[in-house]
């Protein structure tokens, strides 16, 4: 009873919140990114503040995140880590599906934002125009989050990476630091989410220039280190 109301609490708490922040994200994204992400950023800590002292979901990081702009592959169980690992990394480039980009008024702010968009026709000129974001950021000096298995999954699944990290990795030439997390204990896609620690590991940092099948194996390792 208690995780339910503590569930209902939150989300009265935040997305009450959220509905007047999203709102002003377009307003934001009119002065440009020194304010819109500064502003994106504030959402997403009042996201972990407010699962922090109501649902009473605590942070514990294991590793280190690399001392420049890096690719962070990571494991994708809830909507938590998309806040929590936004903070952590200072406003990266997010690659998100473009079903969203195309949401009025949001999308265009997201793409203001710098958003890294990727369409699952991965047809050439769909590639061609990730790429271009991607080199965008990474003239930005920002680093490039992605979730590569595609999808939120639940704790011990371990799907295959799908092909976007690859050509990421081709064109960036940036060192990769897999990101391994356990949201999925404490954050379940149904039912009241409940209090606990969520476990955020950054692993080894691993070369560019290496094969295909060679980083995804250890990129693949990397995320899925904290599966049962």
């Amino acid at each position: 009873m208690a995780e339910r109301l503590r569930s209902i609490a939150y989300a009265i708490f935040f997305y009450g919140l959220s509905v007047p922040i999203v709102l002003g994200t377009p307003v934001a994204a009119l002065f440009g990114t020194r304010v819109l992400r500064p502003y994106c950023m504030g959402w997403a800590r009042l996201g972990v503040w407010s699962a922090r002292h109501i649902l009473r979901i605590r942070i514990v990081v294991e590793g280190q995140r690399a001392a420049g702009p890096a690719l962070y592959p990571a494991k994708h169980q809830a909507m938590f880590e998309t806040m929590a690992i936004a903070t952590m990394l200072d406003a990266p480039a997010i690659v998100m599906k473009r079903e969203l980009a195309r949401i009025p008024f949001w999308g265009w702010a997201a793409r203001r934002y710098g958003v890294i968009v990727v369409d699952r026709s991965a047809n050439a000129k769909a590639l061609r125009q990730m790429m271009r974001e991607a080199k965008t950021a990474l003239s930005e000096g920002r680093s490039v989050l992605i979730f590569p298995e595609g999808t939120r999954v639940t704790p011990g699944e371990t799907p295959p990476l799908r092909s976007g990290f690859a050509g990421l990795y081709r064109a960036l030439g940036l060192p990769v630091v897999p990101i391994a997390l356990d949201s999925g204990r404490v954050w379940p896609r149904r039912g009241p989410k409940r209090a606990g620690i969520v476990t955020f590991r950054f692993g080894a940092p691993i070369a560019p220039g290496l094969e295909r099948t060679d980083v995804e194996a250890q990129v693949h390792r990397g995320i899925n280190a904290l599966e049962p």
